[in-house]
């Protein structure tokens, strides 16, 4: 299969090497047109206001809404997915959540912890960098993991979200569930 991972910003060539190890193509994708193309999608971390503003910018925000792709989201990835973040409106819509974010402190707050994710592993290497918490979840979503009692995880229907960053270590397992489960669930 060909998994894209949204190549505006982030950590890019870090997800296209666990779609790699995951037995896949990875495309980074820098056009709407590439979206027919790709079976998934990646949105990676970075910062959500200026993902948002790239996806203004490129033509992706309406291209997405409109889509049944299946996505990923790791953590500014999450909020774009989100249907609503504390004190904003959501931009796309697709997960229904609430997100908070930097909800575990700023850039010298960043830790790592080992989780626990229903469907994947008890010994997930999870990279939190401002990360964001999903503060409260709606119908259909499945919650998969957590930490400190703060949701980190969750999946519904073809959507994946993480408040994490597991590009950054070498543990491909979440990528792998995405692609090898989400994905061919929906298809």
């Amino acid at each position: 299969m060909k998994i894209g991972v949204l190549a505006l910003q982030g950590a890019v060539r870090e997800h296209i090497r666990h779609i790699e190890l995951s037995g896949h193509e990875g495309i980074a994708v820098k056009r709407v047109e590439q979206l027919n193309e790709i079976e998934g999608l990646i949105l990676p971390g970075g910062e959500s206001t200026t993902l948002r503003r790239l996806m203004n910018l490129y033509g992706f925000k309406e291209a997405l809404q409109q889509s049944s792709l299946p996505m990923f989201g790791t953590c500014a990835g999450l909020i774009v997915l989100a249907q609503d973040i504390v004190g904003e409106t959501g931009y796309l819509n697709k997960l229904n959540i609430t997100v908070e974010r930097n909800s575990f402190g700023r850039q010298v707050d960043s830790f790592e912890t080992e989780l626990e994710i229903k469907g994947i592993a008890n010994d997930i290497e999870g990279v939190f960098i401002r990360a964001p918490h999903i503060a409260n979840v709606g119908e259909n979503v499945e919650i998969l993991s957590t930490v400190n009692d703060k949701i980190v995880a969750v999946k519904q229907n073809q959507y994946l979200g993480v408040s994490f960053h597991p590009e950054l270590t070498d543990d491909y397992r979440v990528t792998d569930y995405f692609i090898n489960k989400i994905i061919k669930e929906t298809h």
